[in-house]
């Protein structure tokens, strides 16, 4: 198979892969797609051009590259490995990128499952939301072989504004994980800024237009700060999947004896946010937590 890449298979059309699959389609390659939910790569197809298929085997036949980006590790080896599997219709030579934030033991199974059939490997998680993912701006974290990297990255930089090699396979994933342990840290750090602010009398809007422009700044707080003001968290990143994502962070640190007290107690925040009744709820209502331990 040759190294141009021009027909992509992409599975699983959440929020972040429907928007994902459409920026390739617009960069006029040939995206053929599977999703669970078939009605949903219906739309996707009727919007966008591409074709739908109803297993992830049919959908990466006769495609160079095969994207996935599913909810969690057992959805990713259902979609890859699993009886209609992509890796069963993917040719010798093709090359499969994983975005689902997931385990690095599973990348380092799927990059052996990949060698042995002689098709490329790159665990590359994002990074920046369905914001991200709709506006082409993506952070992709990778990790595999520079010759398989090389091939994949031109495609990648259709939705995402960095697409960077971390390592070898599996150091996509390690790096998401920092990634979620800082975010972690961060929002709480917020939620409690915010919390006091209220409670002082302050006029949050107006701490947040002075602190921002500092050494508080950061990403969390500009795209944050005013839906948590206004106690409005039907958006962005679900505490379910945050709570997901942790545990992969927290697993991991046990078996690398690294020790995360900070991620380990806001996690447990997170679970109290889900027993609220919040599950869906953005990451940022920790702020809501807060105000109902206030109330108590």
């Amino acid at each position: 198979m040759s190294n141009r890449i021009s027909t992509v298979a992409f599975i699983g059309l959440g929020v972040m892969g429907y928007p994902m699959a459409g920026h390739l389609a617009r960069a006029g390659l040939t995206v053929r797609v599977f999703n669970r939910t078939a009605a949903k790569a219906e739309t996707w197809a009727k919007e966008h051009g591409g074709s739908h298929h109803p297993t992830p085997r049919e959908a990466a036949e006769g495609a160079d590259l095969v994207l996935v980006c599913v909810g969690n590790d057992d959805d990713v080896r259902q979609v890859t490995s699993g009886d209609d599997g992509a890796l069963h219709g993917m040719a010798e030579g093709s090359l499969l990128v994983d975005h689902t934030t997931a385990s690095a033991d599973l990348a380092l199974k799927l990059d052996a499952a990949c060698r042995e059939r002689g098709i490329g490997f790159i665990d590359a998680p994002v990074s920046g939301g369905q914001q991200g993912a709709e506006n082409g701006a993506l952070t992709v974290m990778c990790g595999g072989s520079e010759r398989d990297f090389a091939r994949a990255v031109t495609t990648l930089e259709h939705f995402a504004k960095a697409v960077t090699l971390m390592g070898p396979a599996g150091s996509g994933q390690l790096t998401k994980m920092v990634n979620q342990i800082c975010i972690a840290g961060l929002v709480q750090g917020l939620a409690e800024g915010l919390h006091f602010a209220e409670q002082a009398g302050l006029d949050q809007q107006r701490v947040i237009d002075v602190i921002s422009k500092g050494a508080a700044g950061s990403w969390q707080m500009e795209n944050r700060h005013a839906t948590m003001i206004e106690d409005e968290y039907e958006h962005g990143f679900a505490v379910d999947w945050m709570r997901k994502d942790l545990g992969i962070c927290l697993e991991q640190a046990r078996r690398l004896q690294a020790r995360l007290p900070v991620t380990a107690l806001v996690d447990q925040f997170y679970a109290d946010v889900q027993v609220m009744g919040g599950g869906r709820w953005d990451t940022s209502s920790l702020l809501r937590r807060l105000r109902a331990v206030g109330h108590l």
